[in-house]
């Protein structure tokens, strides 16, 4: 049985990590009134849909609601319900939301190319200008905090140890 939630109306849209920096579990999750869904996902495709969201943003007024304190934690229990996948991100103009699309990633084929499955989790949500620029301001904080960038090579340095 698939996952499939739709929020309309979000109290909250966020991110968060488990573990310690260098083996950090990043987590996305929406909450509208009693209705939470927590999606474990990649540091990556976080910057990603930060990145995205940043340009939709740039196009838009400045936005004039924003979420309160707190509504950024993540909150437990935090049982991811899926794998996240491909990610659809748009803006609606006649209700000035940002609609984001969270999909499981699917199974490959022989060629690489994701089996067709509508079984697959799926989370829609719709978010307002505001609620989408404090996730990237706190997002762009989430990822940042990883590992130290090694004055020397640049690379991420281990907490056990860093061979440079």
């Amino acid at each position: 049985m698939s996952v499939f939630f739709e929020f309309d109306d979000v109290t909250a849209f966020t991110v968060g990590t488990i573990g310690r920096p260098g083996a950090r579990t990043f987590l996305l999750q929406a909450r509208a009134d009693d209705k939470r869904v927590t999606v474990k996902c990649e540091k990556q495709q976080t910057a990603a849909i930060v990145q995205y969201l940043r340009k939709v943003l740039a196009d838009l007024p400045p936005p004039e609601d924003r979420p309160m304190p707190g509504a950024l934690e993540l909150r437990e229990p935090a049982d991811a319900a899926f794998v996240l996948g491909p990610i659809g991100l748009g803006y609606d103009r006649a209700s000035d939301r940002v609609l984001i699309q969270l999909e499981e990633v699917g199974e490959l084929d022989e060629e690489g190319e994701v089996i067709e499955d509508d079984d697959r989790g799926h989370v829609r949500l719709y978010l307002s200008r505001g609620q989408a620029a404090a996730f990237c301001e706190h997002a762009e904080d989430i990822v940042e905090a990883g590992r130290p960038a090694c004055q020397w090579c640049n690379f991420p340095m281990d907490p056990d140890g860093h061979a440079c």
